[in-house]
């Protein structure tokens, strides 16, 4: 049974991610969801994403810990040993995770249910977050094991928490109900129960009716803006807003805003 299914509506793809029973994570889920982005990525029609779950009560519960676990012990019985001066080169599951983050479509996360550690990282990965009402709770827990969020969730979080909150909530393993994830901004939406997916499907729809380079342009450039000189950023943004200022689709908005006097909001 597939773990990952694609459902298109319009310029709008829903991937939804099921591993029953209990919604994990593993390498099967990793290889799926490469190969999903990657062809919805290429797929001209396809302007947004919407990523789900698909077991009752969760988005991605969090990462096998079976498959750590073993991956573990067979690292040890190798006799493999890490060196922080040399790190080690990117794994799948980072190309998938890189991806979503840098492809020029938006992905919107719906999390109607347990998005713990590698499921929250995913989230993470998503420019949008919405999430409804629910006994769930969302976090980074891995501390508790010994380990850490080696997805990229010490790197993500400070960016939306700031450092200090995200050293609280990393280091004491502390995971989160959906209405405090709203309010430490987390999530950008919060929801009845039922509605996330709805909801995400609306805002997808929304983005997706927009211009897909100016849509493109602005993620590339607010997801440099933290890792890029501010000089530099600027340059980037000044030639990327030449770029669409010059292109037939601008040009055609421009006109009809201006020909029939109407406010900017509603070109």
């Amino acid at each position: 049974m597939p773990q990952v299914t694609i459902e298109r509506s319009g310029h709008v793809a829903v991937l939804t991610i099921t591993n029953p029973p209990r919604g994990y994570m593993d390498a099967g889920t990793v290889a799926e969801l490469d190969a999903a982005t990657a062809g919805l990525e290429q797929d001209d029609a396809t302007r947004a994403i919407v990523i789900t779950g698909g077991v009752p009560g969760v988005f991605v519960r969090h990462y096998s810990v079976h498959e750590l676990e073993a991956l573990a012990r067979q690292l040890r019985e190798r006799g493999i040993a890490v060196d922080p001066a040399r790190p080690l080169p990117p794994r799948d599951i980072d190309r998938v995770f890189g991806r979503i983050e840098q492809m020029p479509k938006p992905v919107i996360a719906a999390i109607s249910g347990f998005a713990m550690g590698g499921g929250f990282e995913l989230a993470l990965c998503c420019d949008l977050r919405v999430a409804e009402e629910g006994p769930y709770e969302l976090g980074l827990p891995e501390v508790r094991l010994g380990i850490l969020p080696g997805a990229g969730g010490t790197q993500k979080l400070p960016g939306l928490v700031g450092v200090g909150r995200a050293l609280e909530i990393i280091l004491r393993g502390r995971t989160v109900s959906p209405a405090e994830a709203r309010d430490l901004g987390l999530v950008h939406e919060l929801l009845p129960p039922g509605r996330a997916l709805d909801r995400a499907r609306e805002l997808a729809a929304e983005l997706a009716a927009l211009s897909p380079r100016a849509v493109g342009h602005i993620k590339r450039l607010v997801r440099l803006a933290p890792t890029t000189d501010r000089a530099d950023g600027l340059a980037l943004e000044r030639t990327l807003f030449l770029d669409l200022l010059l292109s037939d689709e601008a040009l055609e908005r421009m006109s009809r805003m201006n020909a029939d006097d109407r406010d900017i909001r509603d070109a």
